[in-house]
Order: structure tokens, then C-alpha cells, then sequence
């Protein structure tokens, strides 16, 4: 069954994303939150996505004064119990996400599948307690929601087929080219990957290797001509396997294997920074600088939405 109506608890930054995503594909959206000043601040962004959307020629003009009319933001939760999807989209707290599932669960039938969008947490947890956890699922998104195609599906112990499935068709009706991760490993696939390149960019640095900008350039110039178009094995492949292997062989017992925070990031943590939101992280940030960086970001993730566009062509002529 295809779902046409999708509820959604949470409008922060992600929650909001989200829904701007599915009404930008003619879902119907309910979106609950009980703070009054979250669903004010999700209208403005979904509005401002929509517009951003049509100037990017990716939905019709209509939208922009049509999609009020396919979102409802109530004051109870009680409002989700005609959708035929939700997704949970709190704060990552174990507690409060167990609390919100217990609201969900009370409402929704027993076959209405259940994700939680979570960037770490083991869905098999989240499924412990559960009344039918068979249907509960992770997605995990990433921001801005409503122009990447990026999205993970993470089956817990517990996750049916029919749920998996469900999701899976749910995510690629929203646009996206969903992962399906078939183990629940905390931290799933891209941060896993991206946590093991932040160890070693620390260690590069506390070591004296070099400093903060000239790693970032060399990354920046290195990884910067193929992550858009290709992951590591396909990268490998490109250049060539047996490289990689005489390499391996010799580096990776010089990599770091470091297990707990390094004490160069705990430290402007402890110092609150924060990065960018307080204009000081690993480099500082004027308010200029800041709302430049932010266009930016968003400049580059049309842009390799785009690419990806072109490789995904690619990739329908190879199956044909």
C-alpha cells in the first residue's frame, strides 16, 4: 500500500524539513508538535522550501499557494491516527523518543508503520517495549530534507519485510535514493564512515601533521572531485584495486584507533563552542561570514542533487 498521507511528530529543524519534502511531492501532511513557536517557525521554512523549489524549476507555481491546504499542524496528537505512515522526529533522547512512541502507538492501527528519524540510535532499542514492534523502522535524514536525495532505512531485529518495504517505496515517493541498512550498527553507514574520517582529521592535527585549514584544503581538494558522483568502492574502482591494497597493507596499522573524545574538540565544547551558531568552532565566524556559509551549503547541495540526477541516468542505462 502506498502511503498519500504522512504524520510527523516534531517540527525542529529536521521535522520541518521533512514535511516540506513530502508536500513537495503531493503528500498530505500532519505535522504535531506542542510548542506554538516550533509550528510558526515550520510554516515560514516549508514556505521558504516551496518557493525554493519552484526557483530551482522542481514543482509547479501552484504549490506555493496550494500546499497550506495539504498540511495540518493540530493541537493534539489524536490528529495522526488516520495517517497511514508516521515518523518520529524528537530530540535524539531515548526517553523522550520511548515517551512519544507510547503517544503514537495508543493512537495508530497496528499495521501503520512507525520510523524514527535518528542519526545513532539502535532501532532494535527503540523497539524494545514495544506493542507491535515489528513496525518500527529508523530513517535517518539529513538536512535540508527538501532538496537531497539522501536517506537511510534501518532495520531493527524486530523489522518485518512488509514494514522495510513500505518504508523504502515511502522514501523514493518522496524523491530520495534510500539505503537500506540490513544491520542495526549503531551509527548505521554514513557516520560511521564520516565519525572514523573526523578521528583521523583530529589526530592529523594533534600530532602536528598540519593545521586545521591546510587538512581541510587537502581533504576539500582530494575528496571534493569524486564523493558526488561515487562512494569509496566505486572511487577504488576508478583508480584502480591493487593500490589500494599496497597501501592498506602499510597504513592501516598507523591509522588512529583512538576510543575516546579527543581532548581538542572536548575542549572548545567545555569552552562553548559551539561552531557556527556561536561564531566560533575549529575557526571563527562573523555574522556575515556565518549567513555566508549557510548560502553556500545550500548553493552546493543543489548542486550535487543535480549530479546526482546525471549519475542516476547513468545507472538506468546500465539496468536497461
Amino acid at each position: 500500500m502506498e502511503s498519500r498521507l504522512v504524520g510527523i511528530t516534531g517540527t525542529g529543524l529536521l521535522g520541518r524539513g521533512i514535511a516540506a519534502c513530502f508536500l513537495a511531492r503531493g503528500f498530505r501532511v500532519i505535522a504535531y508538535d506542542r510548542n506554538p513557536q516550533a509550528k510558526s517557525d515550520a510554516r515560514q521554512y516549508i514556505q521558504h522550501a516551496v518557493e525554493d523549489l519552484f526557483q530551482h524549476h522542481c514543482v509547479n507555481k501552484q504549490l506555493i499557494t496550494q500546499w497550506p491546504s495539504a498540511y495540518q499542524d493540530p493541537d493534539s496528537i489524536e490528529a495522526l491516527r488516520e495517517c497511514d505512515f508516521v515518523i518520529e522526529s524528537v530530540s535524539e533522547d531515548l526517553q523522550t523518543k520511548r515517551d512519544i512512541f507510547d503517544q503514537i502507538e495508543a493512537i495508530v492501527g497496528p499495521s501503520v508503520p512507525i520510523a524514527s528519524n535518528t542519526s545513532a540510535l539502535p532501532i532494535t532499542l527503540l523497539q524494545q517495549g514495544r506493542r507491535h514492534p515489528n513496525r518500527f523502522i529508523g530513517m535517518h535524514w539529513a538536512d535540508p530534507c527538501y532538496i537531497n536525495r539522501f536517506l537511510e532505512v534501518i532495520r531493527g531485529e524486530l523489522t518485518d519485510d512488509a514494514t522495510a518495504q513500505a518504508t523504502m517505496n515511502l522514501g523514493k515517493a518522496a524523491g530520495k535514493e534510500p539505503s537500506l541498512v540490513r544491520k542495526d550498527i549503531e551509527g548505521f553507514i554514513v557516520n560511521r564512515l564520516g565519525y572514523a574520517m573526523y578521528r583521523e582529521a583530529i589526530y592529523l592535527l594533534e600530532t602536528g601533521v598540519a593545521d586545521v585549514e591546510t587538512i581541510d584544503r587537502s581533504f576539500r581538494g582530494a575528496f571534493g572531485l569524486w564523493a558526488a558522483i561515487a562512494g569509496p568502492f566505486r572511487w577504488m574502482d576508478l583508480t584502480g584495486l591493487p593500490a589500494y591494497a599496497a597501501v592498506m597493507k602499510r597504513l592501516f596499522p598507523k591509522l588512529s584507533n583512538a576510543a575516546e573524545v579527543p581532548e581538542t574538540i572536548q575542549k572548545l565544547v567545555d569552552s562553548g563552542a559551539t561552531g557556527i551558531s556561536a561564531g566560533q568552532g575549529f575557526y571563527s565566524y562573523t555574522r556575515e561570514e556565518t549567513e555566508r556559509w549557510k548560502d553556500l551549503l545550500i548553493e552546493n547541495v543543489w548542486r550535487v542533487r543535480e549530479i546526482g540526477d546525471i549519475v542516476e541516468s547513468v545507472q538506468k542505462e546500465k539496468a536497461e
